[in-house]
């Protein structure tokens, strides 16, 4: 099973070959780095799409040119176009590498995440195959599964043990907001934890999209942020806290920020500037519109930690730029600016504020 720990791509037939061979003892064996490169060079569709229908508990990563080659119908061997059946893979290096970067030094990055957080790099690319084909709603009761799995998980405990403990400091008023004729701002107001989404930030979002839903008299909701980072992500001095993961998971499902977004029956955009980390990206994703500020800097940190998104990130991000972007950002922990956001359609229009 050394062919699955490497950071050489294999032929889609080779590939094909050692994922129906792998026993539960081998899976044990590939499981310090649970991926698999594949050379898209000269791949066979028919060999990548029996690949990828077999969901093997690996992060499948396409190299080479082969995903860009047209759908013609002929290209790359007998079954027809690659490109549908090289989007079966989790991570295609054709797609999110710009002309000129370094494929090595990619595969490397990919290898190493996932070495170093197997369980979490599994788990993200088993539920973005899953999430993709559900609705949202649903989609956010998968991801919290995933995230409470985790949760209980080795990989996290260690970082948790690692962290020096900080004590948490609520916000007498987490969100503002403001009513401007059929417009309802509401405006994150935790400045000096650079809006660190926290649980006062989540029960007061909540009630003021619950509230919005239910005034016909609205048309626009608006999200805002106060200081200079829109937001840092979620609290870390809360993190590990929940003593009953399970109940955790019941109430992640039951007081989401991002399924009140999805349920909001009025137009709802965000004006996104600074950091947009983990929660800071995840939520705002859920608008039906996203501006950005030259400025942004966004990051999916989850997996350091030995997690993966936690707050929709999973369903709204992979919903506007597709699961395999999504799956680079998470694995790799890059920072996207306002351009490439752009290209992507993480955004949907980049101005200055104001």
């Amino acid at each position: 099973m050394t062919a699955a720990l490497d950071a050489q791509a294999l032929p889609a037939g080779s590939a094909l070959d050692l994922v129906r061979s792998l026993s539960p003892a081998d899976l044990a064996d590939v499981f310090p780095a649970p991926i698999l490169f594949v050379d898209l060079a000269d791949a066979r569709p028919d060999e990548l799409a029996a690949l990828t229908a077999r969901r093997p508990p690996l992060v499948l990563v396409g190299v080479g040119p082969g995903a860009d080659r047209p759908g013609d119908g002929r290209s790359g061997g007998p079954g027809g176009s690659l490109v549908p059946a090289a989007a079966g893979l989790d991570v295609l290096l054709p797609e999110v590498l710009a002309p000129g970067d370094d494929v090595d030094a990619a595969v490397a990055t990919l290898a190493r995440a996932a070495g170093e957080h197997p369980e979490a790099a599994v788990a993200l690319v088993g539920l973005l195959r899953m999430s993709e084909r559900l609705e949202p709603l649903d989609a956010l009761v998968a991801e919290s599964l995933a995230y409470s799995t985790l949760l209980a998980g080795g990989d996290f405990a260690r970082w948790l043990a690692a962290r020096p403990p900080r004590a948490h400091r609520p916000s007498a008023q987490p969100l503002l907001t403001h009513r401007d004729g059929d417009r309802l701002v509401l405006t994150f107001n935790r400045p000096e934890a650079r809006n660190a989404f926290d649980t006062g930030s989540r029960d007061a979002l909540i009630a003021a999209l619950r509230a919005a839903s239910a005034d016909d008299t609205l048309t626009e909701v608006a999200l805002t942020a106060a200081g200079p980072a829109f937001g840092a992500g979620g609290d870390l001095t809360q993190f590990g806290t929940a003593p009953d993961l399970a109940r955790a998971h019941l109430v992640r499902t039951g007081a989401s920020a991002g399924a009140e977004i999805v349920r909001c029956p009025h137009r709802t955009v965000a004006y996104l500037h600074g950091a947009c980390v983990g929660a800071g990206i995840e939520i705002p994703a859920f608008a039906d519109r996203v501006v950005a500020a030259p400025d942004v800097a966004i990051q999916l940190p989850e997996l350091r930690l030995g997690l993966v998104p936690g707050a929709g990130g999973t369903v709204s991000v992979t919903r506007r730029i597709g699961r395999r972007r999504t799956a680079w950002m998470v694995l790799t922990g890059v920072f996207l600016e306002a351009p490439a956001a752009l290209r992507w359609g993480l955004v949907d229009e980049v101005a200055a504020p104001g």
